[in-house]
């Protein structure tokens, strides 16, 4: 964490290693972190591939994630 706006978040999946962002962890940490008191219930989440705005929502427990979309890469399967 490095502020109560804002959360550092890297990530490692299982079989493909470092990654450059995962939205369910996004959201996911900033939850966590509103949980335990270290955040309030929005921050902006920085992950390797950018910058993403999670918010916990208090009047429906919604949380919404807003954030830009990159195409990384394209492929076709046989």
């Amino acid at each position: 964490m490095e502020a109560r706006d804002r959360i550092r978040l890297r990530v490692w999946e299982r079989g493909a290693g470092l990654t450059l962002a995962c939205g369910t962890g996004a959201c996911a940490a900033l939850v966590a972190c509103a949980r335990r008191g270290l955040t309030d219930r929005a921050a902006t989440v920085i992950v390797d591939g950018g910058e993403l705005i999670i918010e916990w929502r208090e009047s429906d427990d919604h949380v919404l994630m807003t954030g830009p979309v990159e195409v990384e890469t394209t492929g076709v399967l046989p």
